[in-house]
């Protein structure tokens, strides 16, 4: 499971297809309906705030926001209609590390959107985050 912090507009077709996917399975896991995944590093960020379901409903959002921008159709009712006051704090560290881990994958799966992506200074963060210094999190798994 990977919940980008960056803008899911960076993200090929697979990834965004995984990451709606993957995001389904973590409001699934954050509301109890599921066993497994639950203690997936990835949903700690998530189970930090007051409200778990609201923000990965608010990240589900803003992955839709995305489907739609690119004419998929993905489908909006499966997202919990809490409403969420965000946003969560995400490290400029975790925002590289997960860039550079974006370009590897890339450059092997979609080598024109690498080359497009490569150059790109400064990447987005995923609308619910709000950037601040900081090294790469501490729920992140490192090679």
């Amino acid at each position: 499971m990977r919940l980008w912090t960056l803008h899911p507009k960076y993200l090929d077709a697979k990834g965004l297809v995984a990451l709606w996917r993957e995001a389904l399975l973590a409001q699934a896991v954050l509301a109890g309906r599921t066993r497994g995944y639950r203690h997936h590093p990835q949903l700690i960020r998530f189970r930090r705030d007051e409200r778990p379901l609201a923000s990965i409903a608010a990240y589900l959002r803003g992955v839709h926001e995305e489907s739609l921008a690119r004419g998929y159709h993905f489908d909006a009712k499966k997202i919990s209609r809490s409403a969420f006051d965000g946003p969560i704090a995400a490290t400029r560290g975790q925002v590289a590390f997960e860039w550079t881990h974006l370009l590897h994958k890339l450059r092997v799966r979609d080598p024109t959107r690498w080359s497009v992506l490569k150059s790109v200074t400064w990447s987005q963060p995923h609308p619910l985050f709000r950037l601040r210094a900081g090294p790469v999190a501490d729920w992140e798994v490192q090679p």
